[in-house]
């Protein structure tokens, strides 16, 4: 659920390390080699579970029933048994004997009070949505019932059984998701409106905990949970964060031996291609122009809402150009809104990216972006067009992508204007939910391995659809998928490649590329697991050699 509202909202956590200074004893030695120091492009939002919008991180101190191991696989955490009855409609969870940081016993009450908190609206949790499928969670989300009416119970103080409206085919994944994990709610009446604002404020479930952070500052720092029920198995003692926005700071960090990871820039990336320090730590995420098609300015809003227009926008982009040249990347060029290398068909086996694309929507065709742009002007009644995208300027990527776009469409389709406005990532955000754009440049991380992350985001009606895609035969294909097919993966397969086929044919949204994210990593730093989907970095198993 790392939900990236725009290029510039992505905060991927890196890298930095303390210089050493004087003489150490071993035992201190010792622990300064099981030190990890990391610097974070953002600050650290918020550390509240139900408030969160993003945990490619935190899955570090908070766990749910299952964590995220290798290749996404979702091994035993909390719970130390999971099943589901046969229709897939019933979960019923074993919680192993695991205790708080503070040393108290988590049960299953904890898991029952965290999820009636989240989908309470009292809460405001911008994730709440995604407890639709348990039993009366998008009703009381609604404000129609009270939160104790959410389908799930604790039948003991190890067992939580979970009651679904509908199979859920990712359900099992989504459980590793710290949203949906559990909150003491002794904790929370002690520290109140407090809670979750400082690192102190709060107990942790996972084999870390947060120490030193205030709420707002650029330092932090996880230290070892000694009452984590794995704690042998962690290695690390301490990892350090700090904010670091600046790609050369990072880099020359790194070089000098004072950052143990860093992320590289388009740009540094061509001087490291070769380093055997390099790794692929890239995130399932698509980069993509989203168009408002309630604009408050009448004419922007009837150009935005002719599809020849929206078609002759993407056929006018050299996706290949962009992705490979323009920023350096490796990856197949996009063929939807659904990334390479998220999800495999149950029966075959193939990638869906592979499956979902269609011709003359996302290929690069000049000759028919003229044709379909005169007829769309036709259509609308005028030979000009000036649309604004809006786009964030932390990100360093965002500026020569928007550039490359107004160079490109402004070339390709007589009399259109593409306007920049570039603003703080912050304020990007908060433009967009407002629906102040007429394009706007998105980008979308997936939360788990399967298409819905992404194909949930164009329905109607949902919380991210900034632009109020509005497309009933797309609509009615994610309907089937979640509901009459739901339990059939064949079948919620072929719902699902409809689905993003059909918002390729009608662009709804027009991807441009598939993100992807290098880093240095010092050779001295082994057993980092990284996901492409979901909670993105674990450290529960990483030591430093």
């Amino acid at each position: 659920m790392k939900k990236l509202l725009a290029v510039s909202t992505i905060s991927i956590l890196a890298g930095l390390t303390l210089a050493a200074c004087g003489n150490q004893s071993t035992n201190q030695e010792s622990k300064k080699r099981q030190t990890l120091n990391l610097a974070a492009a953002s600050p650290l939002s918020t550390i509240d579970i139900s408030k969160s919008t993003g945990y490619g991180s935190t899955g570090n101190v908070f766990e749910s029933f299952y964590r995220l191991g290798k290749n996404g696989a979702t091994d035993p955490a909390l719970a130390k048994s999971g099943s589901s009855s046969k229709d897939g409609k019933t979960w019923t969870f074993k919680l192993r004997d695991a205790k708080w940081s503070d040393g108290s016993p988590i049960t299953a009450a904890d898991f029952v009070y965290s999820w009636r908190r989240t989908v309470n609206p009292k809460t405001k949790a911008q994730y709440a949505y995604l407890f639709n499928s348990v039993v009366n969670g998008k009703q009381i989300n609604e404000g129609k019932l009270s939160p104790n009416k959410l389908g799930i119970k604790a039948l003991d103080k190890h067992t939580v059984q979970i009651s679904l409206v509908k199979p859920v085919a990712y359900f099992k994944t989504l459980m590793a998701y710290p949203l949906f994990g559990p909150q003491s709610k002794k904790v929370v009446d002690k520290y109140g409106d407090k809670y979750g604002t400082k690192s102190q404020y709060m107990v942790y479930s996972g084999p870390f905990k947060i120490i030193n952070w205030n709420g707002t500052g650029n330092t932090w720092a996880y230290v070892k949970n000694d009452n984590y029920y794995d704690s042998k198995d962690v290695k690390l003692k301490r990892i350090n964060y700090n904010v670091i926005q600046s790609p050369s700071t990072s880099l020359n960090l790194y070089n000098q031996g004072k950052l143990d990871i860093t992320s590289l820039s388009t740009e540094q990336l061509k001087n490291y291609q070769k380093s055997p320090d390099l790794k692929d730590y890239s995130y399932s995420m698509t980069t993509y122009l989203r168009y408002n098609f309630a604009d408050s300015n009448a004419e922007n809003k009837k150009v935005i809402n002719n599809i020849n227009i929206r078609k002759a926008i993407s056929l006018s982009i050299d996706r290949s150009l962009l992705s490979k040249k323009v920023l350096g990347f490796k990856s197949a060029v996009t063929t939807g809104f659904v990334p390479h290398g998220l999800a495999n068909d149950p029966k075959t086996g193939q990638d869906f990216a592979d499956q979902q694309s269609v011709d003359n929507t996302l290929n690069y065709n000049q000759k028919l972006a003229k044709q379909l742009w005169a007829k769309g002007l036709k259509e609308v009644g005028t030979n000009k067009v000036s649309l604004t995208i809006l786009a964030s300027n932390d990100d360093p990527n965002s500026g020569v992508v928007t550039q490359y776009l107004k160079g490109q469409l402004e070339s390709v389709l007589k009399g259109f204007t593409l306007n920049i406005r570039s603003v703080p990532g912050q304020i990007a955000s908060q433009q967009s939910q407002k629906g102040e754009f007429d394009i706007s440049l998105a980008a979308w991380g997936g939360d788990f391995k399967d298409p819905i992350t992404f194909l949930q985001i164009p329905q109607a009606n949902t919380p991210y659809n900034y632009g109020k895609y509005n497309n009933t035969k797309y609509d009615n294909l994610i309907d089937r998928a979640e509901n009459k097919d739901a339990n059939n993966p064949e079948k919620r397969w072929q719902d699902l490649i409809g689905a993003s086929m059909e918002l390729n044919r009608d662009q709804g949204i027009s991807p441009l590329f598939q993100n992807e994210t290098y880093y240095l990593q010092k050779a001295s730093v082994k057993n980092i697991i990284h996901n492409t989907a979901g909670p993105q970095w674990s450290y529960k198993y990483t030591y430093i050699k």
